[in-house]
């Protein structure tokens, strides 16, 4: 299987398949879909953003039973990251864990058992995930793509991951009085005002020393248009990144207002739901029981700090996980994949869809 696998996920790392490049986005899609030639495919596209899902029976279904969604952009790298390379048994590249080794194991199995199964099967393959998976997932599930369960191929050492954080960003803004520096008395300096705000909010979600299933929030910017010294800012932007944990998806938004004066304004830049799949559903339980038949040891059930794409069949009730191989060193100069592991990968995946659950 690996030799399948392995000058697949080479040509797809050599692929400098960036957010913003277009052109390296429509050819690493187009290459993944020459792999998948006899099987229904759709493209869809917006905002000059292509994706495709591909499936095994004649039309789409109303619901699929499992969908395996993977992302084929990336994270850029430097210019030698995009030349893979193997050394023991590690593959080295860049978005070789995230997630261009997992894709091509997706792609692999897809292919294996589409014909075996007598179930309506979806390989999602989408090249926005990195941005926010809009115009990708997010599209083709308005479109109305539904599953009874979806497995995203986010590296995960061959645990599960059943839920994850989801996102708040926003922009709170601050107004005040100019007035010269040197007479703060006739001014009001909205960067105070804005000061007096964030030391609430750290109040309310500290930083963390250590990883903890909590609500975090980032000060991702902050600014003002004035540029003088001697002179007295009347306007402050901070721009926040909140992750919420499932257990304050009810909540987020009031806490986050209580915590502004009557002078800030808040507005909401964006809000994708927490993933929170119920660690009994029986894909997941399945799922579980073919890894730990592989590796010989207990799985783990996961929380991710950060987000998939997966969060988007939350929208829609549609139960899905984070599954994939062993790997590190994401978005870093040395990231990887162990290799043996990308076969242990797709003989699970294999035994999963093969197995199914009616």
């Amino acid at each position: 299987m690996l030799k399948k696998i392995l000058p697949l996920t080479k040509k797809l790392i050599s692929i400098k398949s960036t957010p913003d490049n277009k052109k390296a986005l429509e050819e690493i899609l187009n290459l993944a879909l020459s792999n998948l030639r006899g099987y229904k495919t759709e493209i869809f596209e917006r905002n000059g953003f292509k994706s495709a899902l591909v499936y095994n029976t004649p039309k789409r279904p109303e619901k699929f039973r499992i969908i395996l969604n993977g992302h084929l952009d990336i994270i850029p790298g430097k210019e030698n990251q995009y030349l893979p390379r193997i050394k023991g048994n590690r593959l080295y590249g860049v978005g070789s864990m995230d997630m261009k080794a997992n894709v091509a194991c997706l792609m692999t199995v897809f292919k294996d058992v589409a014909d075996k199964v007598n179930y309506p099967l979806g390989l999602q393959l989408v090249t926005d995930e990195e941005i926010g998976g809009f115009h990708g997932t997010k599209y083709q599930i308005e479109k109305g793509v539904r599953a009874e369960f979806v497995v995203v191929g986010e590296s995960t050492d061959l645990n599960i991951k059943n839920r994850a954080k989801g996102i708040l960003w926003a922009k709170i803004s601050a107004k005040g009085k100019t007035a010269h520096g040197a007479y703060p008395w006739r001014g009001e300096n909205a960067i105070w005002k804005m000061n007096e705000f964030l030391n609430c909010l750290k109040r309310q979600y500290p930083v963390l020393k250590k990883e903890k299933w909590v609500t975090t929030v980032n000060v991702a910017s902050i600014g003002t248009g004035n540029k003088a010294l001697n002179k007295i800012p009347d306007n402050c932007e901070v721009w926040l990144d909140l992750r919420y944990v499932p257990e304050d998806a009810k909540t987020i938004m009031g806490d986050l207002r209580r915590l502004l004066s009557g002078e800030l304004k808040m507005e909401v830049v964006a809000q994708e739901p927490a993933m929170l799949t119920d660690e009994n559903n029986p894909h997941l339980q399945l799922l579980k029981r073919e890894t730990e038949r592989a590796v010989g040891k207990k799985v783990r059930i996961l929380s991710a700090n950060g987000s998939s794409d997966a969060r988007h069949f939350t929208s829609v009730n549609c139960p899905g996980v984070e599954f994939g191989p062993v790997g590190g060193g994401i978005s870093s100069d040395e990231e990887w994949v162990d290799v043996p592991g990308l076969e242990t990968y797709c003989r699970v995946l294999e035994k999963f869809l093969l197995e199914g659950i009616s």
